[in-house]
């Protein structure tokens, strides 16, 4: 018994750690759930550490000006990272792009000319 190409060895046509992909599935829905778990707290762990260092350093300077710009530095962070966490995954080479720029060579939908009636003067 001959091995077919399938099982070459290549990710393309599949292997043991490349599975060939034989369906247009997306990733699950816990897969992407974990995916913007992990960015949001990625995000968010940078929220905690710029508050200290607002507090280090109005300490060390007493300069109130350095540490309200990190602290406003960290405030648009939650919604960042809200807004980053919520977006789709990217699309794929073999997702099709359903808008192709073109304009449609239809005609619109009134396109006959309409009769005008002046008013007459009085």
């Amino acid at each position: 018994m001959t091995r077919t190409p399938g099982f070459s060895g290549s990710a393309e046509s599949g292997s043991a750690r490349h599975p060939a992909l034989i369906t247009e599935a997306q990733s699950s829905v816990e897969e992407q759930h974990k995916a913007r778990v992990r960015k949001y707290m990625f995000i968010m762990s940078f929220r905690i550490p710029a508050l200290v260092l607002a507090a280090i350093s109005y300490s060390l300077w007493a300069n109130p000006w350095i540490a309200m710009a990190i602290v406003g530095v960290s405030i648009p962070l939650p919604w960042m990272a809200v807004l980053i966490a919520n977006d789709r995954p990217p699309r794929t080479q073999d997702e099709i792009s359903r808008y192709d720029g073109r304009r449609s060579e239809q005609a619109p939908i009134e396109s006959r000319t309409h009769h005008v009636i002046d008013a007459a003067d009085d």
